[in-house]
């Protein structure tokens, strides 16, 4: 009986042992068939564009076609629950950005946990968003903006693309931080607010850069300031917020991620490639026509950043009482 048991377990143990070599070379072989990335905005904007450039990159480096799969809706909610109930296999990723750090407040039933459910695997970049308002605006500064809110309170109209987008509380934090009362003007997207800027309806929005950049360079929008805590490269002459408004910052971050449970090989196949990207000359020129600015590093640190604009967002949320729509 003892010998039965003791064969038994060898047995077993060489099993698990022949496993190994298999996962040992996973990160070797791996990818061997298209990758999906879901990017959970309709094509066209920042997001989609940004995941198109490196989606080249990693098809053109690792052999295998990285295919974008834009699954819009609910806030991008409808795609982050996609990849979170999708085989955590490797070949499902989510372009993640600010959203989920949002919505993980702003929504109070939603199907996953994004901490929980998503894998970090790699930071790509961060991007600034301007505050920017029609020429004939009065301020030309934000302390002249602030003086100007505060001697007209409510009056001043500050559009979004949306309740509980970047936009949105990136204007929230502003409002929260300098006392400014501004009456908040949401749209169905950034076009139709800037629109509505350029035309005198509304007064001033905290837009992401790059759909508001050759507005500014035309003319037909003026920037204040930038919401990031360094200048702008492609902007210099226009100030951070903070350098009037202490301890102001609002970026616009994105990274990947997987399901949870995603083989750390997989994992680390992927980080090393973003990180080879970020550090290309050409990629980061690329970038920074978007206004990116690479965060490379570990799965850890971007779990970091995750973590931490989850917890900068909920306090803006619960303080602007901001509800979906």
């Amino acid at each position: 009986m003892r010998r039965t048991l003791i064969r038994r377990s060898l047995a077993l143990a060489c099993g698990a042992a022949a496993l190994l070599p298999s996962l040992g070379t996973l990160a070797a072989d791996y990818p061997t068939k298209p990758v999906k990335w879901v990017v959970p905005y309709p094509p066209a904007g920042t997001t989609d564009v940004l995941a198109r450039i490196v989606a080249q990159w990693f098809t053109e480096k690792l052999g295998q076609t990285f295919v974008i799969d834009n699954k819009a809706g609910a806030g991008n909610n409808i795609g982050v629950e996609f990849v979170v109930n999708s085989p955590a296999d490797g070949y499902t990723m989510l372009l993640v950005n600010p959203a989920n750090g949002i919505n993980a407040t702003l929504y109070k039933n939603l199907n996953f946990n994004f901490i929980r459910d998503i894998a970090p695997v790699a930071g790509l970049v961060r991007a600034p968003n301007v505050m920017v308002v029609n020429p004939k605006f009065p301020a030309k500064t934000v302390a002249e903006f602030i003086a100007h809110c505060k001697a007209n309170p409510g009056k001043v109209n500050m559009a979004s693309s949306g309740s509980g987008t970047s936009v949105h509380l990136s204007g929230e934090l502003f409002k929260s931080m300098t006392g400014c009362n501004m009456t908040h003007v949401p749209y169905k997207g950034a076009g139709p607010a800037l629109q509505d800027l350029m035309g005198g309806q509304v007064d001033v929005i905290f837009d992401n850069l790059p759909s508001s950049a050759g507005h500014i360079k035309s003319g037909r929008l003026r920037a204040l300031a930038v919401t990031s805590e360094q200048r702008e490269p492609s902007l210099p002459d226009v100030p951070t917020v903070a350098e009037t408004v202490p301890g102001y910052e609002a970026t616009a971050w994105f990274g990947i991620g997987m399901p949870k449970n995603t083989p750390r090989a997989v994992i680390d196949v992927i980080n090393a490639e973003t990180n080879k990207a970020l550090a290309d000359p050409k990629m980061r020129e690329r970038l920074a026509e978007l206004g990116g600015r690479p965060i490379p590093g570990t799965p850890e640190d971007f779990a970091k950043v995750i973590a931490a604009e989850t917890a900068k967002w909920a306090k803006v949320v619960i303080a602007s009482g901001a509800k979906v729509e």
